[in-house]
Formats: structure tokens, sequence, C-alpha cells
């Protein structure tokens, strides 16, 4: 899969965790769904997606208590 077949959500999402630094800052799927307007579930199946979609791109990982997450969009 590519980019192109992401949602208008997902495409947003990752614009935004790839224009932010969650790596310093713990990811919040709390402010994430108050940052979008949505609900957690809907940040949760996104995220879901993303790594299913265009899992070069994106990295979630565990560290110091804390969910971090990385992105990168194409060049």
């Amino acid at each position: 899969m590519s980019f192109e077949d992401l949602t208008e959500f997902e495409s947003r999402l990752i614009r935004w965790i790839s224009s932010s630094d969650f790596v310093e800052i713990p990811w919040s799927t709390r402010r994430a769904a108050e940052a979008f307007k949505v609900e957690e579930e809907e940040v949760y199946q996104a995220l879901a997606s993303l790594t299913a979609k265009v899992p070069e791109n994106i990295q979630i990982f565990y560290d110091d208590g804390s969910i971090r997450i990385v992105a990168d969009l194409p060049s």
C-alpha cells in the first residue's frame, strides 16, 4: 500500500505526527483525539491502519513508560 491509500484522517494524522516530536514528548491518544475532534477509538484505528498501510513510514515504540511515535513523509 502507499500514501494514496490513506483516508483523509490517516493522512492528516501522519502529517501531524511527522511534524511533532513524540519521541521526547510522550504520545497521548487523548490529546490527539481532542486536537482532531474525534473519539480516541478513531485515533487508535487510524494508527493501526497506518502501521499496515505505510509500515516503512511510521514507528511506534514503548520507552520509559510511554508510547513514542515517529513518522516520515515521502519526499
